[in-house]
């Protein structure tokens, strides 16, 4: 009975939003796949804003595979350092962009398995990656995914994996990348974490998190 009634409380949640948020599409910028991987690896614990600050002109001067593979580490440290953790991200692009070149020919593996083995790479940005160059539904668990399907009652769980686990069983898969990036969307303008804007949520009527707010 619990599952089922998440399957519709994530339904209702869905048609909701999609009334609010018409296309929501990645909000990191890019060209070509590996500036998709690159900026996703930026993206860890940082703004996407500040991540397509940053990109704009990182991937005008590198642009290309090789460039990053042989790009000077001191230099390419430097050119992100405005991006939290910059010196492992450098060092991972670096490392990823040699090991796509070297053993994918410059092209992406298009599986999970094979694709959280390239460096700085875990389950968040290799579904991002599926979602969206690959067109694989995809469920995306950044930061405001975890922080929604908690507060909404979706699930419990605070780990990242077993959050995308729970979220498959009760996702319709056609909706598993529309509901990641709607879970950003909202995030952003509605549910921030210090002070989400409850009264005028599309969506407090389905939030167990609202409903305690309210009677608590």
């Amino acid at each position: 009975m619990i599952i089922i009634n998440k399957k519709f409380i994530v339904k209702k949640i869905i048609e909701t939003l999609l009334k609010e948020y018409e296309n929501p599409v990645c909000t990191l910028e890019y060209n070509k796949p590996y500036e998709l991987l690159f900026a996703t690896i930026l993206a860890a614990q940082s703004k996407d804003s500040m991540v397509n600050k940053i990109t704009k002109d990182l991937f005008s001067k590198y642009n290309t595979l090789e460039k990053f593979a042989k790009a000077n580490i001191n230099e390419l440290e430097s050119e992100i350092k405005a991006i939290g953790f910059y010196r492992n991200k450098a060092k991972n692009i670096i490392e990823t962009a040699n090991i796509l070149i070297n053993k994918y020919s410059g092209n992406l593996p298009d599986n999970i398995e094979e694709l959280i083995k390239l460096k700085g790479v875990g389950r968040k940005t290799a579904n991002v990656i599926l979602a969206n160059i690959f067109d694989i539904p995809s469920i995306i668990v950044d930061t405001h995914c975890m922080r929604l399907s908690k507060r909404l009652g979706i699930t419990k769980h605070s780990d990242p994996e077993k959050i995308e686990k729970e979220l498959r069983d009760i996702i319709p898969k056609k909706y598993y990348t529309i509901f990641s990036n709607l879970m950003v969307y909202h995030g952003r303008k509605i549910c921030m974490a210090k002070k989400p804007r409850c009264n005028i949520c599309s969506i407090n009527q389905y939030c167990e998190y609202y409903k305690n707010f309210k009677h608590g």
